[in-house]
């Protein structure tokens, strides 16, 4: 059976979603619930559902992310999105991310059962054509929807570094903005811009210290500490292993010898 799991912040949703619906008709069970992303994300992680039923406008979360990140680390996963969000623009996007079914709350019953035939159709045809035939129409968009999700999770991360950049930042603070494990979002960076979390990090500290380095009022322990480095000594290896020189020598090779 195909297994599902649904997640939203309204207990009410989540139980009538378990109840209307005849799961067992389209060879279903509900592996498990969730009622935010994080709690969304561990059932995810624990149960690897072939479908999942998700609001993306729960509290305090970024309800895209969370969608690019669910479709980059479980490209196969078929997603129905349901949500009282009503933008026809957010929706496109949604749907190039992946999405299956875009349902506005409150759904019909229809509407609903379309959605579960749907995905449970496009999985029994996986079963058959991936082992048999080429590539087909329908694999050739979802292998778009994936490289989509995947380029859009790189720019998130790149932006919440460069936002972040100054504090005490590790991999797994990144992964959990991006709604993905620290694994994922590693073997991400390295696809998309062939670079490790710490070089991306260390990359984007160096060009802030260059911008800093060009207010002379400013000592390099200083610079070191306002882009997050709490040892200047740390600092002024990172600096010269990125730019071959000293952040003294480059104040005083390009900040006009201040």
């Amino acid at each position: 059976m195909y297994k599902v799991i649904i997640v939203d912040d309204e207990n009410i949703i989540v139980e009538g979603l378990q109840r209307v619906v005849d799961w067992t008709r389209y060879g279903c069970r509900v592996a498990a619930t969730g009622h935010d992303a994080a709690s969304g994300a561990a059932a995810i992680r624990e149960h690897r559902p072939d479908i999942l039923f998700t609001d993306i406008k729960m509290p305090n979360e970024d309800g895209l992310t969370m969608l690019a990140g669910l479709k980059s680390e479980f490209p196969d996963m078929m997603v129905t999105v349901l949500t009282g969000y009503r933008d026809f623009e957010y929706a496109k996007r949604a749907i190039d991310l992946g999405v299956a079914r875009f349902l506005l709350k409150p759904s019909r019953m229809d509407e609903l059962e379309e959605a579960v035939a749907f995905m449970t159709g496009q999985l029994d045809r996986r079963r058959v054509l991936r082992p048999q035939t080429p590539e087909t129409a329908e694999e050739a968009v979802e292998e778009s929807a994936a490289a989509n999700a995947n380029s859009f999770l790189a720019r998130k991360a790149q932006g919440y570094i460069r936002e972040h950049c100054a504090e005490k930042l590790s991999l797994q603070d990144v992964a959990d903005h991006c709604y993905v494990s620290q694994w994922h979002l590693s073997k991400l960076l390295h696809k998309h811009l062939d670079m490790t979390f710490y070089d991306l990090l260390n990359g984007v500290r160096v060009e802030k210290a260059k911008e800093l380095l060009e207010d002379p009022a400013l000592r390099i322990s200083e610079i070191a500490a306002i882009v997050g480095y709490a040892d200047t000594a740390h600092f002024s290896r990172v600096f010269k292993k990125s730019e071959g020189i000293s952040a003294n020598e480059y104040r005083n090779l390009h900040c006009g010898g201040k």
